[in-house]
């Protein structure tokens, strides 16, 4: 039986190279939400059998605090993915919490994977089910079957966009990822895949991840971009460094007055709604209606201001 999948807080993702031993030391310090050691892109293909030992070191020696510990492996068209998932689990299955699959095109993939995970935790004494999986979306196929693949295992915890891959993938006319391309002077070039990947994510329970911007020295420019995923209802996006964590942290984290009222609008519905309250369904928050409607709005801004680690500064109490 698998495990029951508890969804975790992941407004920052942080990519960090197999290959480098100074990079991944260096991510247990950071303040991102998650880590994700890499052995695909950014990896060279003669470092990926090397960087396996180095990212099974980092996992062992701990260190991590609270982060998610997530390792992406190269994908199923490449030779080394099996090796890449046999010899992280087997190194370190009880200190990994994912494994992300990238370049996810059809929900075979996401089956194979998760087949080969169960063979490992039955191995090496793990809880079966318990190591994650990311569904990373890199081209159009993908999106395509982006439904089938949120649904593929009970493993998978995120929908992710790549945009880069995805951005040759349609022939875009663009090389700067994150940003319009050149033309598309109207809306957002960028909606229709959001969409997709967030409705998905959303009909089955799953997270949804925005991609990398890849101009890391724009923090202004990683805010404006990640704002309008966040908007839409994006749980959180890949940072490629450190400046760009607290950026994260902040954009998909609710506003404190959000939060707060969320917050007082739980409070004041359940007790209303009780006995004692009056059993009323829809009542007057100071200037506001609420109804059942609203708890069910205020539960998920609730939710990530609880996952962001927020406290209340203002807490309502019910008049005399």
């Amino acid at each position: 039986m698998m495990a029951e999948q508890v969804l975790r807080s992941r407004r920052s993702c942080l990519a960090t190279p197999g290959s480098n031993p100074r990079f991944l030391a260096k991510a247990k310090g950071l303040d991102a939400d998650q880590v994700f050691l890499d052995l695909e892109d950014s990896v060279a293909p003669i470092a990926k059998v090397d960087a396996r030992k180095n990212i099974v070191a980092a996992l062992n020696e701990g260190g991590w605090g609270t982060k998610l510990r997530v390792v992406r492996v190269n994908d199923w068209t490449t030779e080394w993915t099996y090796a890449d998932v046999i010899e992280v689990v087997s190194g370190a299955g009880a200190n990994l919490d994912c494994i992300m699959l990238p370049k996810v095109q059809t929900a075979e993939q996401v089956v194979a994977l998760d087949l080969l995970l169960t063979q490992l935790e039955k191995v090496h004494g793990l809880e079966p089910g318990r190591i994650g999986i990311e569904a990373q979306i890199e081209n159009a196929l993908g999106l395509t079957n982006v439904n089938a693949i949120a649904q593929a295992s009970p493993r998978v915890e995120t929908i992710i966009f790549g945009p880069a891959d995805f951005m040759a993938s349609i022939n875009m006319k663009s090389l700067v990822v994150g940003e319009q391309p050149p033309g598309y002077d109207v809306g957002d070039a960028y909606h229709y895949i959001l969409m997709q990947i967030l409705m998905a994510a959303r009909a089955h329970g799953k997270q949804a991840i925005d991609g990398p911007y890849l101009q890391i020295k724009d923090v202004d420019g990683f805010r404006r971009v990640a704002g309008r995923s966040a908007a839409l209802g994006f749980d959180g996006k890949w940072v490629l460094h450190p400046d760009q964590i607290a950026a994260a942290n902040e954009v998909y984290s609710p506003r404190q007055d959000d939060y707060d009222h969320a917050e007082n609008i739980l409070d004041a519905y359940d007790h209303y709604t009780s006995a004692a309250g009056g059993a009323r369904g829809a009542v007057m928050l100071g200037d506001e209606m609420i109804d059942e409607a609203s708890r069910k709005m205020a539960l998920v801004i609730s939710a990530k201001g609880r996952a962001a680690g927020m406290t209340r500064t203002d807490i309502w109490q019910p008049e005399d």
